[in-house]
């Protein structure tokens, strides 16, 4: 493989993963799906449960219970480390530490005028204190005949945090 065509998946792969991990800090479950392969697979070795094929996955994440969706996540990845093994396919292996606090969907969240540093009263706290989850993934990526990369197998390995909620 060419160097220049070698970095490029490198990067291609890199940006697919911080792509997923945005997607689930923003709550944006719909788009997570799309980023795997049609047959693609997530697995969560404790607790011995896997998700395989993208409608799963995309109902998995759409199924999710409305007190999940009032926790707020924001993940820290560190060490993403892609090995392309081929031209179309490539491995990887990132961690991550992930902040999760229940907010109050009523509290100002995010940017925009709700949490103008100019207005008079702070924004609200969270209700809860921060859940810390220390981990890390290990990636299959799969490159496509049009020539864009997915992730055609994730497994989640959580040492410290406890039992994986279901995302």
């Amino acid at each position: 493989m060419d160097p220049i065509e070698q970095l490029l998946a490198e990067r291609a792969c890199r940006r697919l993963l911080l792509d997923l991990v945005r997607s689930l800090d923003l709550d944006e479950p719909a788009s997570v799906a799309e980023l795997f392969t049609e047959d693609g697979t997530w697995t969560w070795p404790e607790g011995d449960r896997r998700i395989t094929g993208r409608a799963a996955l995309r109902a998995l994440f759409a199924a999710r219970p409305a007190a999940e969706r009032h926790t707020r996540s924001r993940s820290l990845m560190s060490s993403v480390h892609v090995e392309v093994t081929s031209p179309d396919t490539a491995t990887a292996t990132s961690y991550f530490t992930t902040f999760r606090v229940e907010h109050d969907r009523t509290a100002a969240v995010g940017a925009g005028p709700r949490n103008d540093p100019r207005r008079s009263e702070p924004p609200a706290p969270p209700a809860a204190e921060p859940d810390v989850r220390i981990g890390h993934y290990e990636d299959t990526l799969r490159r496509t005949p049009d020539g864009t990369w997915l992730l055609a197998a994730r497994t989640l390995f959580l040492p410290r945090g406890g039992p994986a909620p279901l995302l």
